[in-house]
């Protein structure tokens, strides 16, 4: 299953709470080729009804099938930078 760094945490829990009134908002990643080699990421007030829904300290993740597949052995991580951008990378599991 994906696993998320303490970085990944945090960040996906204040973009989470910027939506107002959802307390089911968290990070969406979907698979963009039929290779699931690229990702689309985006906030998302729930997860869809096939999403596997990660939850690590507060964080929730929510994947589609493909990008679930994918992604199950892998960690994501995310930084920002001076001008407030989130960047998300994806590694291996440990």
């Amino acid at each position: 299953m994906l696993t998320l760094t303490e970085n990944a945490n945090e960040i996906v829990k204040t973009l989470a709470a910027q939506v107002p009134g959802s307390e089911d908002t968290g990070l969406r990643i979907s698979s963009t080729n039929a290779e699931n080699t690229a990702f689309s990421v985006g906030v998302a007030e729930a997860p869809e009804p096939l999403d596997l829904v990660v939850e690590s300290e507060g964080a929730r993740v929510f994947l589609e099938p493909a990008a679930a597949v994918a992604l199950d052995d892998k960690v994501l991580d995310a930084t920002l930078d001076e001008r407030g951008s989130v960047s998300f990378a994806i590694g291996l599991a440990d």
